[in-house]
């Protein structure tokens, strides 16, 4: 009888192996991309002394949206107040060293690869209780190699942006110090459940007895305010503990009915553009009010880091002939607010999109959403088995028939750059050419660097 062998174990690279060979060893350990839960990653993390904390205080953003632009916000304005920061964000746009940030720049790939290799040393390590490697999957193995370089840094607070839900995430390990919850709406149902309620108790799990949690999620479920209320969280919701105001040129933030009152006037707009990015800042100014005792921050930090916090790939505007619009928006949340955003841009004779997007999204509602705006398609495969396909994108476009607008599809395409030049081949240098529907479509464009777009013609008489 014959029998097919079985594949030859896996190996980990070298110490000094490149970077690229140690992420794709982490790719192929585990079956599955996600499983949630904190029993295994916990194991090995007590092994690597991550159990007695960073050394620093740790705020930790849980979220559907607005996640990323919190934690920019923050780590601009503690930079500003001269702390040293250490940021870790999920997914990257380009480069995974994106995702672990210190004193506001990238993580160098050696100092990566030490701590990746640590972290295979402590996975491997056996004893009477386990006996076998722990198994982790990607972002559970990356996840703590970054919270051990960010525990032998010397820092003064670490951000941690969670990766999916909170509650059950691997970032959840850390006790946080001050949690935030943004904007809580329908998305990784088969995950985090199908309604707005259990996923807002997944997200409440970051939360910690006496320690603040600010929500600044307008209307969020009761789940998470109740949870907040049986662990005894101290709790700063907006519209209720905090609020903000403004006109066309200016914005303000003040406490409501706290007994230290905090007032800040004449605020200029975050630099990071979008209407939704008012809410984001007045979440995080509750939190730097909250932490105030451990992490004091002035209102000229507070200024300067609104001023020059930037943040690639949210409504990421990169002046060209066409305009180009990049915008990670993934969910039809986010699409809605990239559509309100895109609407008050103004006039462009003609809108192109590049879409591409993963195969377990609600892609009909984000077409549906955007679509009375969008004049031509054109949608994209991209380099995950999580993605939907550019024909299957286009099939369901075409089911939608007027329900998602006017727009003629132009085409489908390999890549996002293959996508984008298309697009940009016929477009005028009046128009707008949009790229969203997932961070591998907007890092596809992104790839060289972000590209400035010059039209081949003049526009139609």
């Amino acid at each position: 009888m014959l029998f097919e062998k079985s594949p030859p174990p896996l190996t980990a690279p070298e110490l000094g192996a490149p970077l690229a060979d140690w992420l794709a060893y982490c790719e192929r350990l585990h079956p599955a991309q996600i499983e949630l839960g904190l029993d295994r990653v916990r194991v090995v993390a007590q092994r690597m002394g991550l159990d007695q904390g960073l050394g620093c205080p740790v705020i930790t953003v849980a979220g559907t949206n607005g996640k990323g632009s919190t934690c920019a916000m923050l780590e601009a304005i503690f930079h500003a107040a001269s702390y040293r920061v250490g940021l870790y964000t999920s997914p990257h746009l380009v480069h995974f060293e994106e995702r672990c940030r210190l004193d506001s720049q990238a993580i160098d790939a050696a100092t990566l690869v030490a701590a990746l290799a640590a972290t295979e040393r402590a996975r491997c390590a056996l004893d009477a209780q386990h006996t076998q490697p722990v198994s982790l999957t990607y972002f559970e193995f990356t996840t703590l190699a970054i919270l051990q370089v960010f525990a032998q840094a010397g820092l003064d607070v670490v951000i941690l942006e969670v990766g999916l839900g909170g509650r059950l995430d691997a970032t959840n390990l850390i006790d946080t110090d001050c949690a935030i919850i943004t904007s809580i709406d329908l998305d990784h149902q088969a995950f985090l459940g199908d309604t707005r309620e259990a996923i807002g108790r997944e997200k409440a799990g970051i939360m910690r007895t006496e320690k603040p949690v600010v929500v600044s999620d307008p209307m969020p479920p009761a789940s998470v305010v109740d949870y907040a209320s049986q662990i005894g969280a101290d709790l700063w919701r907006v519209g209720t503990d905090f609020h903000f105001f403004g006109d066309q040129q200016q914005w303000g933030w003040a406490t409501s009915g706290r007994r230290d009152a905090r007032r800040y006037s004449g605020l200029a707009y975050p630099a990071l553009r979008g209407a939704n990015q008012l809410v984001n800042a007045a979440g995080v100014l509750a939190a730097l009010e909250a932490l105030r005792p451990v992490l004091p921050v002035n209102a000229q930090a507070i200024r300067q880091g609104l001023a020059l916090v930037e943040l690639p790939g949210r409504f990421q505007i990169i002046p060209g002939q066409p305009t180009l619009v990049l915008d990670v928006a993934h969910n039809p949340h986010s699409v809605a607010a990239l559509t309100a955003n895109l609407d008050a841009q103004g006039y462009f004779p003609c809108t192109h999109a590049v879409v591409g997007a993963m195969v377990d999204k609600d892609v009909e509602a984000m077409l549906t959403r955007v679509g009375p705006l969008v004049d031509r398609w054109y949608f994209t495969d991209l380099p995950t088995p999580r993605a939907a396909t550019a024909q299957q994108l286009r099939h369901q476009r075409e089911t939608l028939g007027d329900a998602a607008g006017k727009g003629a599809v132009a085409g489908t395409y390999a890549s996002p750059e293959q996508a984008l030049q298309a697009a940009t081949a016929v477009a005028n240098p009046t128009d707008r050419i949009v790229v969203f529907g997932s961070f591998y479509t907007v890092g596809g464009v992104l790839l060289q660097g972000p590209p400035r777009l010059h039209a081949q013609h003049l526009p139609h008489s």
